[in-house]
């Protein structure tokens, strides 16, 4: 008798499941590098709030700490839009489109504010309006498995 058995095939990964993050076209991963670039705007400005609120001296210690856990809580959106992007998971494209079309207008209020911020102002318009571009292009959207041959599911 043999002690030698055989050779097992090796399972195939279901192809739909999630595409490998080196398959990804760049467009996503640029669209995934500017959505993680903007949540860690968000949640570095939330934790600049929490420790004005408690170390600093603010006019309102309340309104700033409970502005610092609001914009924590809102970096999480884009945040894990770009993770999912990262590792293409068709659902992320919702939250990281979201995360854009509420940059816009933040982006306008913070122009019409003037000064200092139009800079600030105009690198978010143009960081939400590329993104928007990345993930609407054909390439992401294939590459995601969203498209007009696609059913809802």
């Amino acid at each position: 008798m043999s002690k030698k058995q055989p050779e097992k095939a090796p399972a195939a990964a279901p192809a739909a499941a999630s595409a490998p993050a080196s398959a990804l076209p760049r467009r996503l991963t640029a669209a995934a590098a500017l959505t993680a670039l903007e949540g860690l705007a968000l949640a570095g400005l939330g934790v600049y709030m929490l420790f004005v609120g408690i170390a600093g001296d603010p006019d309102s210690p309340q309104q700033a700490e409970t502005g610092g856990i609001t914009l924590l809580v809102l970096a999480a959106l884009p945040l894990i839009g770009a993770r999912g992007l990262r590792l293409g998971r068709r659902w992320s494209r919702g939250p990281a489109l979201i995360t854009q079309l509420m940059a816009l207008p933040v982006a306008y209020t913070l122009y019409s504010t003037g000064g200092a911020m139009i800079a600030a102002a105009v690198a978010l318009a143009v960081a939400a309006v590329a993104v928007l571009v990345l993930l609407v292009n054909p390439t992401a959207t294939e590459a995601l498995g969203i498209g007009p041959g696609e059913q809802a599911r």
